[in-house]
């Protein structure tokens, strides 16, 4: 015959066993609804910070510093002004070397930056966390090897450069040139995003996420042969639209045909109709029609 003590110690043990089994799985079901809401709620948040105010110093500001924007079609200038809302809510901008950052240096960066962005969907560079901005061309040790195998280190004077753990570097010096020079073809903040594109889905080869409606076996073609043409111009020494930089690897092939995309656009698309119509597949813009 039971007593009453040892039918609740049996209570007791049978619930403990229950709640052994059941936690889990209610951590599990938890973790799952986070992990499917959290996207929703991300959407939802962006949808909040794009439908405030554009400030009206923060547009004085991108009229200043690029003069491209009173080109562009309206549609476009109302998507960047909300892109540059969120890329300034998400991303964390730090001064090097005695830099104080101001409204002027996020801005100017994250208006640029954002022109990558437009007509896309987008989730905002998700690597990218820190912007770091250095007062101008900064130095970096670098390690190389030779033909032979022998490794050495080298300093080299850059104005950008992208990591692929979450961190952007830039000359300020180097990226007001950029934007106010806006055909030249050469942009540094261009340059480094257009690497933060590449090195979504992995560390930077010159071919970015595509979406369904556009073939990596084209673009591969495409892009492997003027690639290999500029190279073979480096080495000559022939003109070229594209910096020789360019020729260093596919990645860097990749950065610097997209500065010459936004910044030479009706020249590119002469010289390289079918680059260039890969490039209006990626980025959803014709900046001929600006």
């Amino acid at each position: 015959m039971l007593n009453q003590s040892t039918f609740n110690n049996k209570a007791y043990l049978v619930y403990f066993i229950m709640l052994s089994y059941l936690l889990p799985v209610l951590i599990g079901l938890i973790l799952i609804a986070y992990l499917a809401g959290k996207p929703y709620w991300l959407e939802y948040k962006r949808n909040v910070i794009k439908a405030k105010p554009f400030k009206k110093q923060w547009r004085k500001i991108i009229q200043q510093r690029m003069p491209y924007f009173k080109k562009m079609p309206a549609h476009l200038q109302l998507q960047l002004k909300q892109h540059i809302q969120v890329f300034l809510a998400e991303k964390e901008f730090v001064g090097c070397n005695g830099v104080e950052i101001t409204d002027e240096i996020r801005i100017t960066i994250a208006a640029q930056a954002c022109l990558l962005l437009l007509n896309r969907k987008t989730n905002y560079y998700p690597k990218l966390k820190t912007i770091l901005v250095y007062p101008s061309a900064f130095v970096k040790q670098q390690q190389s090897r030779n033909v032979d195998g022998v490794q050495f280190s080298q300093r080299m004077v850059l104005a950008g450069e992208s990591w692929d753990f979450g961190k952007i570097v830039l000359s300020w010096q180097d990226t007001l040139v950029g934007a106010q020079i806006p055909d030249d073809g050469r942009n540094v903040v261009i340059h480094e995003f257009a690497h933060q594109l590449d090195q979504e889905d992995g560390r930077a080869n010159g071919a970015p996420i595509l979406d369904s409606g556009q073939s990596y076996q084209c673009w591969s073609e495409v892009f492997s042969k003027q690639f290999e043409i500029l190279q073979k111009q480096a080495d000559e020494g022939t003109p070229s639209l594209f910096d020789y930089y360019g020729a260093t690897n596919p990645a860097e092939f990749f950065a610097v045909v997209s500065e010459v995309f936004f910044e030479q656009a009706r020249e590119f698309s002469h010289q390289q109709p079918q680059l260039y119509r890969q490039l209006t597949q990626y980025y959803k813009v014709d900046p001929v029609q600006w």
